[in-house]
């Protein structure tokens, strides 16, 4: 579900009333632990976390003219995503979480290549989503990217 919100704080204030605390902690949290250098915007109609231009003049190879995405949130149908690039990009990032997330003993994370699927709203790991953040500076996601990017023709 994509919004048309223009902002992020626009965003949470149309959701519904039992999304707007979840999404504004997670928010709060991904905010307060990724590292420096990273950009809050709005993408593809969610909260988005980006590698703005100012730091990788190239921008997303789909859509220059775009930053290069990293991480974002969002409030879809029957759950909220979290979605990280470096957990599809590093499989030892994506690994880490999956082996942390059972820690929780909160059942087994719904995930798919970096979609993190958070269908219960009292069972959110906003400390464990805190600490992925955590885990990849814009330097580290830029040269994970560079490498895997497609080729130009």
């Amino acid at each position: 579900m994509q919004s048309k919100a223009a902002t992020p704080d626009q965003y949470i204030e149309a959701l519904p009333a039992d999304r707007k605390e979840p999404v504004s902690l997670l928010r709060k949290i991904i905010k307060k632990n990724l590292p420096k250098g990273f950009k809050e915007v709005m993408g593809y109609g969610m909260i988005a976390y980006v590698v703005p231009h100012s730091l990788y003049a190239e921008g997303y190879h789909c859509d220059p003219r775009l930053p290069l995405p990293f991480m974002n949130l969002a409030s879809q149908k029957n759950y909220i995503s979290v979605y990280h690039m470096g957990i599809y990009a590093e499989n030892p990032l994506g690994k880490w979480f999956a082996s942390e997330y059972a820690k929780l003993q909160i059942g087994k994370p719904d995930m798919g290549k970096c979609c993190i699927r958070l269908k219960h709203m009292d069972k959110i790991p906003y400390a464990l989503i805190g600490e992925l953040a955590t885990k990849m500076t814009p330097e580290e996601w830029i040269a994970i990217y560079e490498k895997s990017k497609p080729v130009k023709k």
